[in-house]
């Protein structure tokens, strides 16, 4: 009889986890996935990172300069790297590997559409994206090497002048080092740093979509476009004072048109839909 996954929730239900963590506050746990060692490895990644149909970038740092260059990339860029200071991280890596694609199902606690990407990340010692916020959810775990978690902070602006948003201070409250297994949860605009303690670092990083309103709505507008839709309507309206004004029964009545719309409980339901099960490749 084949045995159930493990839980990467290590001793903690989860229904105890989306109660407390979820959202909410940082989980760290240690050896919640020790099965995955050999999955992947450097080599492998850039090898994925050269495939036309790869979401790869390098983020390089010089000091306090700093560059992105995106993928698809030519074998011997790589020779080409510094020794220290970069990183490659490479999406939706679970369409290259199966067996990562079987690890985001142990988050099966979660519903799939929420799910939004297995990347997956190689940094030499020293590398790293700089301190940043995400707007999802994440469950980061060490596949390979070390790598040192700063998180915690007010999160406040951003660095001008740069092409990632690195920000501008960043006092953590917490540090962690994480080894091959361990595993952390970052809620989302969780202010954190992940710097690499050696060069066989690899992170996993699974992340859970949420969408934004402007992109539920965009999408809601598509979705009306294609069909014969409700138009604003004024019948029986007074003479107008001011032949250049909108008044306020002119707003009222688009108010209500708008939210006649919003409230069309199959037409959000397509629009969600439609958004989380657009091609990430």
């Amino acid at each position: 009889m084949a045995t159930e996954p493990r839980s990467p929730l290590g001793a903690l239900a989860p229904a105890d986890f989306l109660a407390r963590h979820w959202q909410r506050a940082p989980l760290l746990v240690r050896d919640a996935l020790p099965d995955l060692g050999g999955l992947l490895t450097p080599d492998d990644l850039a090898g994925i990172a050269c495939d036309p149909e790869a979401l790869a970038r390098l983020v390089i740092r010089t000091k306090d300069s700093w560059e992105v260059r995106h993928g698809p990339f030519e074998e011997d860029e790589f020779g080409r790297l510094p020794r220290r200071g970069w990183s490659l991280l490479v999406s939706c890596v679970d369409a290259w590997v199966p067996a990562l694609a079987a690890v985001t199902r142990r988050f099966g606690f979660l519903p799939a559409w929420r799910f939004d990407d297995c990347m997956v990340s190689y940094a030499p010692e020293g590398g790293g994206v700089g301190p940043h916020v995400d707007q999802y959810d994440v469950f980061l775990v060490q596949l390979a090497g070390r790598r040192r978690w700063s998180v915690g902070g007010p999160a406040g602006g951003f660095r001008p002048g740069l092409p990632l948003r690195i920000l501008e201070a960043f006092a953590p409250t917490e540090r962690w080092d994480l080894g091959p297994g361990d595993m952390l949860y970052l809620p989302p605009g969780t202010a954190h740093d992940g710097v690499s303690l050696d060069d066989d670092c690899l992170t996993l990083s699974i992340g859970f979509r949420a969408p934004s309103a402007a992109d539920l709505l965009a999408t809601l507008a598509q979705g009306l476009a294609e069909r014969e839709d409700a138009r604003f309507a004024d019948a029986g309206r007074a003479p107008a004072e001011h032949r250049l004004a909108i008044t306020e029964a002119d707003l009222d009545r688009t108010q209500a048109l708008l939210r006649s719309a919003v409230e069309d409980r199959d037409a959000v339901a397509d629009a969600l839909a439609r958004l989380v099960t657009e091609p990430r490749l």
